[in-house]
């Protein structure tokens, strides 16, 4: 597999990290149970094929995959129900109050549990123990979030924080749509959001455009600033990069798969392996480009 969104946190490299091994099967991921909405746990970075293996280390790299196992129960469903429940009682001269829908609603869902469907996702964390620095496989928030207090609570204490820049990466940005020089190693992709800054303002959604161009150009005089922005790194990596600095779109180009060329025939295990080496190598040079560019440091 290969990472396609990141979101990345930062955390004191001195956390050890030797007994994790040790401590996964403990926070192993457990089928949900009949009356559980959700269970989530630790799984193999390999799939269902990986067996007991619930970790992969290459180096000072760690990898991690956390799996959620959810049930659905359409809300619209629910609803219906409980309608014909309710005018079954109120056929009989019966008007249940607020508290008492509240009371059917949540025995409807314990009646549903045991039946509904499960829906399962996978979260991956590529964990840095010796720079301090998490990748995880999200976009979402939320989801980053809680990847990282499931390493939490498998640790006890990860005190892992988002990152922030000391320059505002929205006008770092839009001054390389301007025209100013992006830094070495960096160019511009072909897609880009652009904003106006005031509450409620306009957004202008550019794709498979050059962006140095007039139109774009007569945005930025209007004051309009760029917050999401499609960028190449070399000839190994695009992606779309947000002020946030959630990356999405990740992309492996050609030319990162270039030390993959002799591996072509090997065994899937192997191959995996060497796909997360060069994911990693990539992502640590990634790092470096946007911590010098954007002086990334902790969030407070």
């Amino acid at each position: 597999m290969f990472i396609r969104n990141l979101t990345m946190f930062q955390f004191s490299p001195v956390i050890d990290w030797s007994q994790v091994e040790k401590l996964l099967p403990l926070s192993q991921l457990q089928p949900v149970g009949a009356l559980e909405l959700s269970s989530r746990g630790f799984i193999s970075p390999y799939g269902r094929e990986g067996g007991a293996a619930l970790s992969h280390r290459s180096g000072a790299f760690l990898w991690l995959a956390i799996g959620t196992e959810t049930k659905i129960i359409p809300a619209a469903s629910v609803n219906e129900m409980l309608e014909t429940r309710l005018q079954a009682l109120e056929a009989q001269g019966q008007r249940p109050g607020g508290r008492e829908r509240r009371r059917m609603k949540d025995d409807l869902l314990h009646e549903l549990l045991p039946r509904a469907l499960v829906k399962s996702a996978r979260v991956d964390m590529f964990v840095d123990t010796q720079r301090g620095i998490a990748f995880v496989d999200t976009s979402s928030s939320t989801a980053a979030s809680d990847a990282v207090s499931e390493v939490r609570g498998l640790l006890g204490s990860f005190p892992a924080s988002r990152l922030r820049a000391a320059v505002a990466p929205r006008s770092v940005m839009t001054g390389w749509v301007a025209g100013e020089q992006l830094p070495a190693g960096l160019s511009l992709g072909e897609e880009c959001e652009l904003r106006d800054p005031v509450e409620g303002g306009a957004t202008i959604r550019c794709q498979h455009q050059e962006l140095r161009c007039d139109e774009v150009e007569k945005h930025l005089e209007a004051g309009k600033q760029v917050y999401r922005l499609a960028l190449i790194m070399e000839d190994t990596l695009s992606f779309v990069i947000s002020d946030d600095l959630v990356i999405r779109k990740l992309k492996f180009l050609d030319g990162a798969f270039d030390s993959l060329a002799e591996l072509a025939e090997d065994e899937q295990r192997q191959e995996m392996d060497a796909r997360f080496a060069l994911q990693t190598g990539q992502l640590s040079r990634l790092f470096d480009v946007l911590q010098l560019t954007f002086q990334l440091e902790e969030e407070a």
